[in-house]
């Protein structure tokens, strides 16, 4: 009530608290601490749009192009800085924009809060101009959703709203409010922020008998390895996982989304699972007898085929959702809760180890995989740039201190294997629904979430078109956000399966750009193409050094594949390093 009695007091002339639901709307951000919206204003929500006229030095909007740009800035901001990321979008086709991006959240487990405008109650159901029915087109990609009709229902609402979408295992909520709602004036007795909803239980409680199976299981491994992932660091247990592994010597690997969780060169890390991850990781994930899943959650491009995953081995499974439990993969022992609280209860009971002799087999597999694979794509002598040697210089150039927000495709993979991160947070892509055209808006929002840091957007020339029109909004918000298009004039992801398999059969993947530095400079953002090994690291470094956004443009091998690979239909233990091994 106090953040709304001064912020009327200082910037309407309102003196009572019979306010409008718009009001409401506006006050209910300020209590959340909400510092930043990412919006598309239109008929529906103009009524609160009107009201956010009087906060523009409380709250900042940024004026995306598109809303769909809206919702992956805000998972940019919410994946950056820990907080939830926040939406303004109209009804109709403003709403129905956000479906890629909601359902990208969904899955990827990311806090937002979607406000959208609707038609008048007494329209609803009627065709009425730019209705449509987002509550039930968004159900299966929501966390929650609701419609509000009366505004009296927008204090206690946007209260859930908040709370459901961070708290447990965090996920998207859309909130539609009818513009008789956004009018209306009611009774506002104060904005109170919820932390209880019956029936809904965030974390589930932690049952000390399953640790104590689990403690016992680890201290008998010989062979023990930790497969870590996003939930991590969605419950800020980053010390408590280094914690864990460190006491007892456990060689980690991460998923894709948990990269960064740990330092990318710690001495326990072995690299990342998954179809293009590390070898050794993936490889003697079928040979350790305990496998210690943690805020992970089994996905199809982690474990291959299901029927020759880790069969030899006990798994220990951590998790916050009792969902994931047994969906994928059929556990020993199942530790229910937040790892932030249950890793330490864990650690407590195992034993300091070493496991030397299991962690050489990890060190001899990744040689064969330096040798075989990386020094060649790191550090080519001859021929056309590679995408890996421009995350090598990169790293050099950063100092693993940059957050890198990727698109989705090969390069995507490329630097999800080969990016060097010493802090968490480091690492912003489209994991489960691997959305192009992601990065340059989540980068701007990575940006708003972490403003102190250097933002790396690296994209391919086929995503960097699906949403170009972001530019836009870093022309007019000047983001400070550095831009890397890896250029091979192809769809490359997608051709490299049609080259695998369907014979070298290019359907419809080579792919023609435009001149993306002229595109650039249209939008008043400096820019460079560069295609020769003499200039990657001047170029780079000038990219880092410009005080303002800047697009550079990298030509690359055509027909390069990314390797290695755990061809679609086998089990991780057939994973390949060459074409010719397929």
């Amino acid at each position: 009530m106090e953040t709304l009695d001064k912020e009327l007091k200082e910037n309407t002339t309102i003196k009572t608290h019979n306010i409008s639901g718009s009001l409401a709307v506006i006050d209910a951000l300020l209590s959340e601490n909400v510092s930043t919206i990412f919006g598309y204003p239109g008929g529906a929500i103009m009524p609160i749009y009107d009201a956010l006229y009087d906060f523009k030095e409380n709250l900042n909007h940024v004026l995306v192009r598109h809303e769909q740009g809206a919702i992956h800035a805000a998972q940019g901001f919410a994946r950056a800085s820990g907080k939830t990321g926040v939406v303004f979008a109209t009804s109709g086709p403003g709403a129905t924009n956000l479906v890629t991006g909601l359902a990208d959240a969904q899955i990827d487990s990311t806090p937002l809060v979607c406000i959208t405008g609707q038609v008048f109650a007494h329209l609803l159901g009627t065709d009425a101009f730019q209705e449509t029915d987002i509550i039930n087109i968004t159900t299966p990609i929501t966390k929650w959703n609701y419609q509000v009709t009366d505004a009296n229902e927008i204090p206690e609402v946007l209260a859930k709203a908040f709370y459901i979408a961070k708290s447990g295992r965090p996920g998207p909520v859309l909130i539609d409010i009818t513009k008789n709602a956004q009018l209306q004036l009611f009774n506002y007795t104060g904005y109170k922020s919820c932390s209880h909803i019956r029936s809904y239980r965030p974390e589930p409680i932690i049952r000390n008998e399953y640790i104590e199976q689990a403690a016992k299981i680890i201290n008998q491994a010989k062979k023990p390895m930790v497969v870590f992932g996003q939930g991590v660091i969605l419950g800020n247990a980053e010390k408590e996982l280094l914690a864990f592994i460190e006491k007892a010597g456990l060689p980690s690997a991460w998923t894709i989304m948990g990269m960064s969780a740990i330092p990318t060169n710690h001495p326990l890390g072995v690299g990342m699972v998954g179809m293009h991850g590390n070898y050794a990781p993936n490889y003697l994930t079928n040979e350790c007898d305990v496998l210690i899943a943690i805020g992970m959650r089994f996905d199809d491009r982690v474990t291959g085929r299901l029927d020759l995953y880790a069969k030899q081995a006990k798994i220990i499974h951590l998790d916050i959702d009792p969902a994931e439990i047994d969906k994928n993969v059929q556990t020993t022992v199942a530790i229910w809760g937040n790892c932030k609280k249950t890793l330490p209860l864990l650690t407590q009971l195992i034993n300091v180890n070493t496991h030397y002799e299991w962690f050489k087999e990890f060190e001899e597999k990744k040689e064969k995989e330096i040798n075989q694979l990386m020094n060649k794509e790191l550090t080519p002598e001859a021929g056309k740039l590679t995408m890996g040697e421009v995350l090598n210089v990169l790293n050099e150039l950063t100092n693993g201190k940059a957050v890198i927000v990727t698109d989705v495709g090969q390069h995507q993979m490329i630097a999800c294997r080969y990016a060097k991160q010493t802090q968490s947070r480091s690492n912003i892509t489209s994991g489960g629904l691997g959305t192009m055209g992601f990065a340059l808006p989540a980068a701007i929002g990575a940006k708003y979430g972490a403003p102190e840091r250097e933002i790396v957007a690296i994209m391919g020339d086929g995503g960097a078109q699906m949403n170009i029109q972001e530019l836009g909004t870093i022309m007019q918000f000047k983001a400070n956000v550095k831009i890397v298009i890896l250029n091979n004039n192809f769809l490359g992801m997608v051709r490299q399966w049609q080259e695998l398999f369907h014979e070298k059969r290019y359907s419809f993947t080579d792919i023609q750009s435009p001149n993306f530095v002229a595109v650039a400079n249209a939008y008043g953002i400096k820019g460079k193409q560069i295609s020769e090994r003499e200039s990657l690291k001047t170029s780079l470094k000038e990219m880092l050094n410009h005080p303002e956004s800047y697009l550079l443009e990298i030509a690359v091998i055509h027909e390069d594949n990314v390797f290695p690979m755990v061809p679609q239909g086998k089990g991780v233990a057939e994973i390949v390093m060459t074409k010719e091994e397929i």
